[in-house]
């Protein structure tokens, strides 16, 4: 990886100095975003009052990107190459604002930013101001679906972006703070996963500017032969732009993305004309340049441009200290505004006219604003997939074996617009039907000991929940569908990038021009409950919880207790739009409660009673409340022990699927009134609430309720260990026994009477438990007990 320095190069005089204005023009722009209120053009000497009194926004990375943006604007004008950019480098907001404002976009979908002075003045007030918007590339910068916030995951969310869009090039700017960082690091192995035949290319630009925060990055200092050795170990081809006379830079660039875009143009040419060539080491940039490039050198006498002082606002007293303003005006004229913009302010003709024309351009893509883009996925019927249930709690099934065979058939139907995600964990999630129909998607080296792997599969599977998701969200954001399986436990690995796509979605719902996107969609089975195998690690219900805490615009969460109500239930998720939605269903033989046709009914109501399983006509003694599979089996369990015991007890069994339910309708849509929570679960009976997760949360959700007072609930208390399925039920106390206690308990005319039935169940506990330490099974009564009264009461 060499460099030549020289002036010579591709460009010729007036293409040289048309690319230098328009750079010059996006960096002053960037810095009027971070320092002006007033007097945008400095038409006036710069007065402290023009000057913003909180200084908000990181210059450091801005110039390169600028260089990139630029530079990536000649190609698509010359080769009307359809692109994206994602801009990696956290609060890079300066630079792709600018751009998107320069290229029109901005003031086409904000017309109170205008393409005049004045539109410049509301430009620069608004960045990082109060009721104005963020410092990054945030959903409100037309052409953004990466905001960069958190750092890690550009070059997953633009492989997700590349897949099954064989005319796009997605270009991602590794910030060199972000390469740092475990999933970024994951992330150049996004090639092994791009076909490219089918899929369109990711671009790599490794932005090196030196320093993070007030730190040296790593991959800055270690020498070129280094760093060239990793990247074309991650099977990239890396080409070096590095320097800081801006003629040269130009020069170089130009001629570097020439090289790039001509390998591309081979590499899609062979592949999609037969010639059969083995995964190829797709182009990357390293640009090497100083950090706050073309800001100030020095101020106060220390060091700022090339070191860690420019990463954020390089003249920070320019408010109240004159020297500093007076060095923040010299800043700004050093780009020679006048020669910019005209008289009113607006960009000078030659200069506009180096932008692309209509949707080429980056900031107004289509499919940088998916929901333009999106199709309707070609459902199955699901109900062609219902399980037959010919009397409830009788039959076992595993019910995410049944799943599998209807997304086999999403997946048929869908061939190009659904990708299934999962972190090697899709056959044993029971999903392996989907098998039957694609492979999983493969490009690196094939083995006679491969099983279903290809160059044209639909399941993308990687050892990397970060990827999965990070995969998932750029397809979705591009305007296509999908859906991500994986153990429950280790769902939180993405916990934050949950955080970020769930407050990209609630903040595009006031953003009129962002169209919405297809959901986001979680199956998490493998669940807390049946870890038992795995052990304590692997025993985590608590997404849920972090779900919860997001907007009720655009999270939902489900528990469907058995393989119809699965059915139903994703059937639901996979046609529903821009929400997150979470699924958690247990994959081991389990029993199953409903028809196909109750199926729909219950999840449509998302909570019901169960008739068959109750016997209060319409008067209950005590509620048992349900959620999730295994506590739905054990409440049932423990309604069948309190029919045989306590006859005369009126006994009420409500599941839930739909978790939100729960909520008052004045916090969630989904939600209840009062006179309908009242109704299903009465104003003053005691509620047993057996539940999937932390009890915590069912409380969160019902403190509003009259009757929460009266509401015990069981769930899951930390406790957890290798041992049998009944047993680490009890060792949480949700099992059954312990269920039938807390009726005792709690319903007040069975407290001193049923004394020995309290006592008969607590040695019932004792016993499953002794069961277990001698067999290493759990007792065949409880493990293979079905419900023995039928439907009728």
């Amino acid at each position: 990886m060499t460099a030549v320095q020289t002036r010579s190069g591709p460009l010729d005089e007036a293409e040289l100095a048309g690319l230098d204005a328009y750079w010059r023009a996006s960096n002053y722009l960037a810095v009027g975003q971070i320092y002006l209120m007033t007097n945008p053009l400095l038409r006036e000497p710069l007065a402290a009052e023009q000057v913003k009194p909180r200084l908000l926004g990181h210059w450091g990375t801005t110039p390169g990107l600028n260089f990139c943006y630029t530079h990536l604007n000649r190609i698509i004008r010359q080769r009307e190459q359809k692109m994206i950019f994602l801009c990696g480098p956290g609060h890079g907001g300066p630079a792709v604002v600018a751009q998107s404002y320069l290229e029109g976009t901005y003031s086409e979908l904000m017309p109170h930013i205008g393409r005049d002075e004045a539109g410049l003045a509301a430009l620069f007030r608004q960045f990082s101001f109060p009721g104005g918007i963020p410092s990054h590339a945030a959903p409100e910068v037309p052409g953004s679906i990466h905001e960069g916030g958190e750092l890690g995951y550009v070059l997953s969310h633009a492989h997700g972006a590349a897949f099954d869009n064989p005319d796009l090039v997605v270009a991602a700017v590794v910030g060199d703070g972000e390469a740092e960082t475990g999933p970024l690091a994951t992330g150049w192995h996004g090639n092994k996963f791009l076909n490219p035949a089918t899929d369109g290319v990711v671009l790599p630009i490794l932005h090196l500017n030196g320093y993070k925060i007030d730190n040296p990055a790593i991959l800055a200092r270690i020498p070129d032969h280094e760093l060239v050795a990793l990247l074309n170990g991650y099977g990239w081809h890396a080409h070096l732009v590095a320097g800081d006379d801006p003629a040269t830079m130009h020069q170089l660039m130009a001629a570097t993305l020439d090289a790039v875009f001509d390998e591309i143009a081979t590499i899609r040419h062979d592949a999609r004309n037969g010639a059969g060539i083995e995964r190829p080491a797709w182009p990357m940039i390293v640009l090497r340049t100083p950090k706050g490039w073309t800001g100030p050198v020095e101020v106060d006498g220390k060091q700022v441009e090339g070191s860690y002082r420019a990463h954020q606002v390089p003249i920070p007293n320019a408010r109240t200290d004159e020297k500093h303003r007076q060095q923040l005006e010299e800043w700004l004229l050093s780009y020679r505004p006048e020669e910019l913009f005209d008289g009113e302010g607006r960009l000078r003709r030659a200069i506009a006219e180096l932008a692309p024309r209509g949707q080429i351009r980056m900031s107004a893509s289509p499919h940088a604003n998916g929901g333009l883009l999106l199709r309707e996925l070609r459902l199955p019927d699901f109900r062609d997939h219902a399980l037959p249930v010919p009397s409830p709690a009788t039959t076992t099934a595993e019910s995410t074996r049944v799943l599998g065979g209807w997304l086999r058939d999403v997946i048929a139907a869908n061939p190009d617009n659904f990708r299934l995600f999962g972190p090697d964990e899709t056959a044993s999630n029971r999903l392996s039907a989907v098998y039957e129909t694609t492979d999983k998607d493969w490009q690196a080296a094939l083995y006679p000991s491969d099983d279903r792997l290809g160059p044209n599969g639909r399941v993308v599977e990687v050892l990397s929940e970060h990827q999965c998701q990070g995969f998932l969200e750029g397809y979705l954001l591009t305007g296509r569908h999908g859906l991500f399986d994986c153990y429950e436990a280790f769902i939180h690995i993405v916990d934050s990038m949950f955080n970020q796509h769930a407050k990209w979605l609630k903040t595009t719902l006031s953003i009129p021009w962002r169209q919405p996107v297809s959901s986001l969609n979680y199956l998490l089975s493998s669940h807390v409950w049946r870890q038992d195998h795995n052990g304590f690690s692997h025993q985590d219900p608590g997404f849920i919880d972090h779900v919860m805490n997001k907007k009720a615009e655009v999270t939902r969460v489900y528990l469907p207790p058995d393989a119809n109500t699965l059915l139903s239930t994703m059937d639901h998720c996979l046609r529903s739009r821009h929400y997150v939605n979470v699924v958690v269903a247990g994959k081991q033989p389990q029993l199953q409660y409903l028809t196909m046709e109750q199926a729909i009914a219950h999840c449509t109501r998302g909570v019901g009673i169960w008739d068959w399983a109750s016997n209060d006509d319409g008067d209950p003694d005590v509620v048992l409340a349900c959620a999730g599979d295994v506590p739905t089996l054990e409440t049932l369990a423990a309604a069948a022990l309190l029919r045989e015991h306590l006859p005369r007890l009126a006994v009420r069994v409500i599941n839930v699927v739909d978790l939100m339910r729960l909520q008052d309708e004045r916090e969630h849509p989904h939600g209840m009134s009062e006179t309908e929570f009242d109704a299903l679960f009465t104003p003053d009976k005691p509620i047993i609430f057996a539940y999937h997760g932390y009890p915590t949360l069912i409380h969160r959700l019902t403190y509003r309720r009259s009757n929460h007072a009266n509401l015990h609930v069981r769930g899951y208390k930390e406790n957890g260990t290798t041992t049998t399925p009944f047993d680490m039920v009890m060792l949480n106390d949700l099992d059954r026994y312990h269920l039938v206690i807390d009726v005792i308990d709690r319903v007040p005319s069975l407290r001193s009477r049923c004394a020995g039935l309290r006592q008969r169940m607590a040695d019932a506990r004792l016993a499953a438990r002794a069961y277990t330490r001698e067999h290493g099974l759990d007792d065949p009564a409880i493990s293979e007990w079905t419900w023995p009264y039928g439907e009728t009461r």
